[in-house]
Order: structure tokens, then sequence, then C-alpha cells
């Protein structure tokens, strides 16, 4: 089968790279110059994806891997014209990046509401706060901005998050929420879905968003997540499949993840992701039993109904290199930085999944635009025992510069899982 990558900075190469070795065809095309360097060496790249549409043919797939560039509305387009598109949609991308719209949606399914504010204008959101005194969490809509512009409010009056808007006002027009901070376990369902329904079963993933262990720091995307497929029916009946006949009809093919704080008092969805993340895509790969290829081809209608995954816990941990959590708009940071992986035996390789890395000189080396250099995952029966063979392999591996939080799974295990089992996290 041919697959065609549309993207902007190609953060699915280990995909990518894994559709090769299942012996499928493969091209990518990269819009941002930054990435130039990303695959390179490693997949057939083109300059222009529209060109290799008549090469993907109807048999093929096309994937897309953004919500930005109106890349929902292009997908809507190119599915009207007979292609099969495996990302996302128009309607998937307005649930991600408009979150006040997506919050409506979920209050008409009987989720809590209330506690979400919109703003687009920051010194009304100052004034808000000065008149409703609590804590916030600050959160930008739209694509256009970087994770770390998100900020979680500490304090109880909120008096820090009127300074961060204060010093660092959102762009005039530019909507954005402020939300009632909610205790609870951080949580997130995700499918995958077909056009028509949810393919089961669903995962539920925790994820480390801060940048250094102990939940110090920037937000970033993301630096590591513990994610399972098992017992996972319940909770998905009670969230995200609820949304389906919402996505139905829309065009949306693609994977769709629901996070969520979930306390005492019930189930608190935060937002939307209608698209494959990164790096959640790589902690799932080796709990799904179904190859990358056979999975695509059964959700855009041309496989088997089989799906199937394997029981048990995956911990995925994010190896990053300068400039990250930034890019290299922002900071000049080298790429070009070896990758020494000698250690690793040829199972742990198969736990290694390549972000924004390419080949020179037959050597593996950093790439791209932001860092994301790979993630490595270890697979066990336990949370802590999946901690441990992934740690074991990211010591195998060299990479000048490189970083990674030492804490994935550390509150999981620490409590925060028998926490989730007693709000009826698992089940079903």
């Amino acid at each position: 089968m041919r697959f065609l990558g549309v993207t902007e900075t190609c953060d699915l190469l280990a995909l990518y790279l894994e559709l090769q070795a299942e012996g499928h065809e493969v091209r990518v095309a990269v819009t941002e110059p930054l990435a130039g360097g990303t695959g390179e060496g490693l997949i057939d790249r083109v300059v222009d994806w529209r060109s290799s549409l008549d090469w993907v043919g109807d048999d093929g797939i096309i994937i897309f891997e953004s919500v930005s560039e109106d890349y929902g509305a292009i997908q809507d387009e190119i599915r009207g014209l007979g292609y099969h598109v495996i990302g996302g949609s128009a309607f998937g991308d307005r649930l991600e990046n408009d979150r006040a719209f997506a919050q409506a949606l979920l209050a008409e399914l009987g989720f809590p509401a209330g506690h979400v504010h919109e703003f687009a204008d920051t010194e009304a959101a100052i004034a808000f706060i000065a008149k409703n005194p609590a804590r916030y969490v600050l959160k930008i809509s739209g694509p256009d901005h970087a994770s770390h512009d998100n900020y979680v409010g500490l304090l109880r009056d909120g008096r820090d998050v009127s300074a961060m808007l204060e010093a660092n006002p959102v762009n005039t027009g530019t909507r954005f929420i402020l939300m009632d901070f909610i205790e609870g376990v951080e949580v997130g369902v995700g499918a995958y879905f077909d056009g028509t329904e949810f393919l089961e079963p669903a995962c539920l993933d925790w994820e480390h968003k801060r940048f250094f262990a102990g939940d110090m720091g920037e937000l970033t995307g993301e630096m590591g997540t513990v994610a399972t497929f098992e017992q996972t029916g319940g909770f998905f009946r009670r969230t995200l499949k609820l949304v389906a006949p919402l996505l139905r009809g829309k065009g949306h093919i693609g994977y769709v993840n629901l996070n969520a704080i979930v306390n005492e008092a019930g189930i608190w969805p935060l937002e939307f992701t209608c698209r494959f993340g990164y790096p959640g895509f790589a902690v799932l790969s080796p709990l799904q039993r179904t190859k990358w290829g056979q999975l695509f081809a059964r959700m855009t209608g041309l496989g088997s109904d089989s799906f199937k995954t394997e029981d048990g816990w995956a911990v995925g941990v994010l190896i990053t290199t300068p400039p990250f959590p930034w890019s290299r708009h922002e900071v000049n940071a080298p790429v070009g930085l070896p990758i020494i992986m000698d250690a690793l035996d040829r199972d742990d390789r198969s736990h290694i999944h390549f972000g924004e890395v390419g080949r020179s000189r037959g050597n593996f080396v950093t790439a791209g635009l932001y860092g994301w250099t790979m993630v490595v995952t270890g697979v066990a029966s336990t949370i802590a025992e999946a901690q441990s063979c992934a740690y074991l392999r990211a010591e195998k591996i060299v990479v000048p510069n490189g970083r990674y939080r030492l804490d994935i799974g550390d509150k999981l295990v620490g409590g925060e899982l028998e926490r989730s089992k007693a709000l009826g996290i698992f089940g079903g």
C-alpha cells in the first residue's frame, strides 16, 4: 500500500518508518524549512504533497499530522475527491482549537458546565479575576501558540494568573479561556474513529506535561506518558464514546483524545486532541498487535474489522535536545548532533521511536525545529516494571545535551493509580 504523509515538522517519523518496515511505500511532504533534516536519509521526501496525489491513487492513504494551516478543511476537500485520508477534519480542528465551542458541546452531552469563562481581551480577563478571585487555569485557543503560553495558576485569588496576563498579554482578538482549577486525577481517553464509530478498545493515558521532574517548570507538549488498553471500556463509554454522534457525518477519520479531570464530584473534560498526538502515538505503538498499515486500512474501510491490543502498561519517556521546549525560530540551537545507540539490542531498538532525527554519513543525528528527538518505551504487566524497562533503555542512548524526566509514572505508582481505581476510571 502507498502512504503519503502531509506535515509541517514530521512528528510522526517513527510511524512512517514502521509503515516502511511493514513493506509499504511511503512519501512525506514537510513544509517547515527548519525541519528539512527530519527523516533525511530515512524516508522519501517530496516538496509538494499535491503532486503525489496521483501516486497515492484511490487505494492509498494520505496521513495529515496537524490541525493548523487549514489542514482540516483541506482533508474534507480531498476526501470529497475520493481519496482515503486519515488525520482530522474541519470539525475536529474546531473541537481542538475552539475551547469554548468544545466545552459548550460537552455540556450538551451532560458534562459539567459553568467552570469555563471565555475572553478575547486581556484587560477584561484581569478585571474578571479581580471581581471573582479564585484559582484559574489560562488556556489559549487556536493552533498558533506554544504549550508554555498556557498557565496553571497556583494562588487561590488568581493573582499569579493576572500577573502572567499583564506580563504577556494575549494578542488582541485571540480568544482564550480561564477555567476554574479543579482538583483530581488528570487522565486522557483516546480511540481511533473510522468516520462512523470509534474502534475499541480505547486507551487511557496519563500525560506528564511539565519540563522538569516533580511537575516543575513550564508546560511542554509532553515529556512522557503512561498508557494502557486494559479495562478501559467503562470510562470510554462514559466519556469519548458519547462524542461519536458529533463526529459522525463530519468526514473525520483519525485518532481522537479527550483529556479530563476526574474527582469525587464527577468527570470534568479539559480539551480534545483530534489528530495523532506526539509522543502519544509512539507510546501506544508497542501495545498494538495490529500493525499500523492494517489499522489504517481498517479505519478507511480497506481492511478487516480486526483491531487487537496487548494487556499491560506502556511507559514512554521523551528524550529532548535544545532548543526544546522552545523552537529554533526563537533559539538558535545546533542540529546534526550524533545519536549513539551501540549498546541497544534488537528488542531495545523496537522500543525506540524517532522524532526529529535524520541520517548523515551513515549515522543517526538530531534534526528538526523543536528538539523532540525520540521516545523510549517500556512495556510490562505493571507500571513500575514498564518504567524500569524504559529507563534502562534510555540510559543506553548517548545524545549530546540530551535530557529527559526521571519520574514518568512515579505519581501513579505512588498512589494516583489506586485513586484512579477508586474513582471508577477502570472497568468494563
